[in-house]
């Protein structure tokens, strides 16, 4: 049975390792550099203060996360976020990344975000139907924009709009430059 709950200090650990990973093996992640603990627990701190990030287990067993973030950094993007999942290895195709979309769409709607964003490394057949079975729909194919692991990679995206959304009521204020 998968249950998806709020990311909690006990997730920083193993969700750094599965992230690491996929920083060291795959080019699925386009960091080349592992992050410690604490500053993937930094990352985590100061991304869930706007943004939801959750945790799934499988039986009590770590079995993958999800996390929203911000998209772009303009005050016209605020209401539109990107997302992430990462499934621990050994839990593919049991349903995990749909129980974390499951729980991260209706929270990402109640917060007031209008758009979310869904990148990935191309190709990635099982990323992109997960994607598509929540909802998304791809906008975007980017040819050869990451190079890791000694060749280019190219990038997808996907999104998902909440039509009823109302529309952003904070236009005024400083935008950065």
């Amino acid at each position: 049975m998968i249950t998806v709950r709020d990311f909690a200090q006990k997730d920083v650990a193993p969700a750094n390792a599965l992230t690491n990973w996929y920083i060291e093996h795959t080019a699925v992640h386009f960091a080349y550099d592992q992050a410690s603990d604490a500053q993937f627990e930094a990352m985590w701190r100061q991304g869930s203060a706007t943004h939801p990030w959750l945790a799934a287990e499988i039986d009590g067993a770590f079995a993958g996360y999800a996390k929203a973030g911000v998209w772009r950094d303009r005050k016209a993007y605020e209401r539109t976020c990107e997302t992430g999942i990462y499934i621990q290895r050994g839990f593919e195709g049991k349903g995990v990344g749909m129980a974390l979309y499951g729980e991260l769409l209706p929270k990402l709607r109640a917060a007031g975000f209008h758009a979310v964003v869904g990148g990935m490394t191309m190709p990635n057949p099982a990323s992109a139907a997960l994607h598509e079975r929540a909802g998304f729909r791809k906008v975007a194919h980017f040819g050869q924009v990451g190079y890791k692991l000694g060749r280019w990679h190219d990038v997808g995206f996907w999104q998902i709009t909440f039509p009823d959304s109302e529309p952003n009521q904070l236009e005024s204020g400083n935008d950065r430059a």
